[in-house]
């Protein structure tokens, strides 16, 4: 079993900047993706970035340039810097580790842009 403990949301103004992590605990494999995904209200659950064992990256085009994902693999953690924070942003994040296929979730976290 994979445990995922989010935090860093909160209420932040148009324009402002978060960070969120994700530490994951239990065990631990080395090959993996982990990420965030976020669901607004009425909408889908979707991607927002990822990170690889090797390093890689991939971000939704809503946030490219404006998030960065990046992890401390000694401390089995993912973090997102969300700058330029817009209202549309506004969802419940979550982080996601897959490992060999299996989807690990944690709890949520909510992130609210709003002036």
């Amino acid at each position: 079993q994979v445990q995922l403990v989010e935090s860093g949301g909160g209420l932040v103004q148009p324009g402002g900047s978060l960070r969120l992590s994700c530490a994951a605990s239990g065990i631990i494999f080395k090959v993996y993706t982990m990420g965030w995904y976020r669901q607004a209200p009425g909408k889908q659950r979707e991607l927002v970035a990822n990170i690889n064992n090797s390093g890689s990256t991939n971000y939704a085009d809503s946030v490219k340039g404006r998030f960065t994902i990046f992890g401390d693999n000694a401390k089995n953690t993912v973090f997102l810097q969300m700058n330029s924070l817009k209202p549309e942003d506004t969802a419940v994040y979550y982080c996601n580790r897959n490992v060999l296929g299996l989807d690990y979730w944690g709890q949520g976290t909510q992130v609210t842009v709003s002036s």
